[in-house]
């Protein structure tokens, strides 16, 4: 599983279903006394991506604005201070702008962003540019345009809604970051983080790479009452959302679980907690394989 600095993953054929674990038939088709039942919920609207993003964009600046120096190191990303979060950040936005504007696309369009400025003042404010800039693209194209995207091989589509949805990601993670540096951290607000896990879970870990060890399920449980399932086979990896929570034993049990709060899942996902922070159950080591899993496409 690709946990950078904020996650990353290179472009392959997209793929929009969920693939069952070998033998097992059609997850979805299965109600009642199969294997579970898929659960129906809507993602986050578009508007709200874009509310949310500018929210936690502000959220970002405030923490920045609050450090005593640029120079301060991010302990959650190590080798960068916040000169170097912001820069990142920001050149992220107008990369990701660039890409919305462009449309349908085999490649991401070639393009420079400005040098951000080292005073704090004038760095804030390119940073609030970047993310004007983006919402802007955003608002512009509507959610179902198609644009490029690294994640073609998952189950998030090339559009970009999918790029609102995963870009209110690195913003809500990276603010998090910033306010570490600050010693003020704060937890995801829930919607973001609810909708985090089932983004991570479609567009990072999802994808047609075969998964090198034996087929596996993994469940992950938010406890405020979401859970999700991943299944991993020669075919790759498949996730969707359940009803209910699986118990028992037999065909439906998944091999191992953890079990937190929406944020510690997103939190874990992307490396900023220790998995010994959630509560595991089943067999640890497939979470091991997960995370050491690079898969090449």
């Amino acid at each position: 599983m690709r946990v950078s600095m904020v996650n990353s993953r290179p472009a392959g054929q997209r793929i929009f279903r969920v693939a069952p674990p070998p033998g097992r038939g059609n997850p979805l088709s299965v109600v009642g006394a199969g294997w579970y039942k898929a659960a129906v919920e809507k993602a986050l609207e578009f508007a709200d991506l874009l509310r949310l993003m500018d929210e936690r964009s502000t959220a970002f600046r405030a923490a920045v604005a609050a450090a005593p120096s640029l120079d301060v190191r991010v302990p959650t990303c190590p080798e960068w201070t916040l000169f170097d979060l912001v820069q990142h950040l920001g050149e992220g936005r107008r990369k990701w702008a660039a890409i919305v504007a462009a449309g349908p696309a085999d490649a991401p369009p070639a393009m420079s962003a400005p040098v951000p400025p080292r005073e704090r003042e004038a760095l804030l404010a390119w940073f609030a540019a970047s993310t004007g800039e983006l919402l802007a693209a955003l608002r512009e194209a509507g959610p179902d345009r198609g644009c490029w995207t690294w994640w073609g091989s998952s189950q998030a589509p090339q559009t970009a809604g999918a790029v609102a949805r995963h870009q209110l990601q690195q913003v809500a993670v990276h603010t998090y970051d910033a306010q570490v540096a600050v010693g003020a951290p704060q937890p995801l607000p829930d919607e973001v983080a609810l909708d985090g896990v089932d983004e991570f879970l479609t567009t990072c870990v999802a994808t047609t790479a075969a998964w090198p060890h034996k087929p596996a399920v993994i469940d992950y449980h938010a406890t405020e009452g979401r859970s999700w399932r991943l299944w991993f086979s020669a075919d790759g990896a498949r996730t969707a959302r359940l009803s209910a929570p699986v118990a028992g034993e037999g065909p439906e049990a998944a091999y191992a679980s953890a079990r937190g709060t929406a944020n510690e899942l997103v939190m874990f996902f992307y490396g900023r907690i220790r998995m010994d922070l959630l509560r595991l159950d089943g067999d640890r080591r497939v979470f091991d394989q997960l995370i050491a899993w690079e898969p090449d496409e």
